[in-house]
């Protein structure tokens, strides 16, 4: 096998096999959300604000202070950074930012430096220098398995230490406190190192016991002043910014973990034949597609997968330019376009599998040619297909779930929820040369959502 051809199969290959395989029409609904936003002109005094409920007392005029900064899609992260380093600099300190994002980049410091500056949080942008670097010290180990716990060697160095970061439910495991400040420290500005060890424990001892364990042995070690949390709302804007002191890392994250889970977007159907991604990406999820959302869970050795949705097949399409060819979590695609293969970066994907133990999340799925060919193919192997009846969505990414096509077998269904909005009578699918001709959902209503 010499080239991405080769993995590729034909459109009229999956055609042939298929047979008749009788296409559903696409209509489009939107979700009815009742959202309370923080104004955009105010994200950055109001992160500024947060940085008082920090805890500084120690540090001495003028010392530095290390912001943690990921690699995760965060809603305006650069302005919310740019006030939080403003903010420690008004009071009288010296801040710089450092990616904790783990393995994530490549593995490298020049990697996750430019990670950082994909997601807008430039030097120029934030008004302080970025120190990236992959190396680590290691700051102790844990009390009754002697776990080895590492830091960053420039945030360990610090006179104080916060990490800025989303509160949201995890992907790989479900406990009181998942993504957050918390999971920022232990894996996050572990680097790739600490990462690994992390994840190499938690088959065995998961996740929710290992975090809340190696974040009290950091708190203890180190000089973490508290930490900046944010929260989302469905339309992935931001709607809480909170100063989180280090008494609170795990009694206040596991609050905002339920107010999290309360706005989490999520397939609005519990039973679907076909979904449709048009993207994944290291900015959508950890796996690349929220785990809470497509109800798998293949890569997990002893963590069950959500009980809901059922979704039979999922076809997804491509990348996002900000995951930078990491395709983690496209093993829990069925089938995935021509575009996703040729924008995968298999030795960044793998050294990310490696370091989280989810191998089997990179596994690539059947490759084919077109739109038409995914959705023929993921249509023919759920059974008999009446167009009239599949439940088939096609979504912009997990994130972004505001609006969808729908079948009108779903789109009937959305007529009598209150939760949800028909705004697209159901069409015949309109085909480019086999792509799709609609846009993404995402970016069909008014707001350009």
């Amino acid at each position: 096998m010499d080239t991405l051809d080769d993995l590729v199969v034909p459109e009229a290959t999956v055609l042939e096999a298929c047979g008749d395989t009788p296409l559903p029409e696409f209509g489009l609904i939107e979700r009815v959300w009742e959202t309370d936003p923080v104004p955009g002109d105010r994200v950055e005094s109001t992160a500024a604000e947060a940085v008082e409920s920090l805890d500084f007392d120690g540090v001495p005029e003028g010392g530095e202070v290390a912001v943690g900064a990921g690699s995760r899609g965060i809603a305006n992260l650069p302005a919310i950074v740019r006030g939080v380093v403003g903010a420690i600099r008004d009071a009288g300190y010296d801040p710089f930012v450092f990616p904790a994002m783990g393995s994530h980049g490549g593995a490298t410091g020049e990697g996750q430096q430019e990670m950082l500056e994909s997601l807008g949080v430039t030097e120029a942008a934030i008004g302080c220098e970025i120190r990236s670097s992959m190396e680590v010290v290691r700051v102790g180990e844990t009390e009754d398995r002697g776990v080895p716990v590492y830091a960053d060697a420039n945030a360990a160095a610090a006179d104080a230490i916060v990490p800025v970061n989303r509160v949201k439910p995890h992907t790989d495991y479900d406990g009181p406190v998942e993504s957050g400040l918390s999971k920022m420290l232990v894996i996050g500005m572990g680097k790739q190192r600490g990462a690994k060890t992390a994840h190499e424990w938690a088959i065995d001892w998961s996740f929710r016991n290992m975090i809340p364990e190696i974040t009290g042995k950091l708190l203890d070690e180190l000089p973490v002043a508290g930490g900046v949390a944010i929260v989302e709302d469905q339309f992935d804007d931001t709607t809480l910014i909170e100063g989180v002191p280090p008494s609170g890392f795990l009694d206040r994250e596991a609050e905002l973990l339920e107010r999290a889970y309360d706005l989490l977007p999520t397939v609005p159907f519990d039973d679907v034949d076909v979904l449709v991604l048009d993207r994944q990406g290291k900015d959508v999820s950890g796996q690349g597609m929220d785990t809470n959302v497509i109800g798998r869970r293949p890569f997990a050795i002893n963590e069950p997968a959500p009980d809901l949705p059922d979704i039979k097949r999922i076809f997804v399409r491509g990348l996002t330019e900000t995951t930078h060819g990491n395709a983690m979590g496209m093993g829990s695609a069925d089938f995935v376009h021509r575009d996703l293969a040729a924008e995968l970066d298999s030795s960044t994907s793998l050294i990310n599998a490696i370091t989280a133990s989810t191998t089997r999340g990179v596994r690539l799925p059947p490759v084919v040619e077109t739109d038409r060919a995914g959705l023929v193919a993921s249509l023919s192997t759920v059974g008999v297909v009446d167009p009239d009846t599949v439940r088939v969505l096609r979504a912009t990414d997990t994130m972004r779930l505001d609006r969808l096509y729908a079948s009108p077998a779903l789109v009937d269904a959305a007529r009598d929820r209150s939760d949800l909005r028909v705004v697209g009578e159901p069409t015949p699918i309109d085909f480019d040369g086999g792509a799709f001709a609609a846009p993404t959902p995402h970016e069909t209503s008014d707001a350009g959502r």
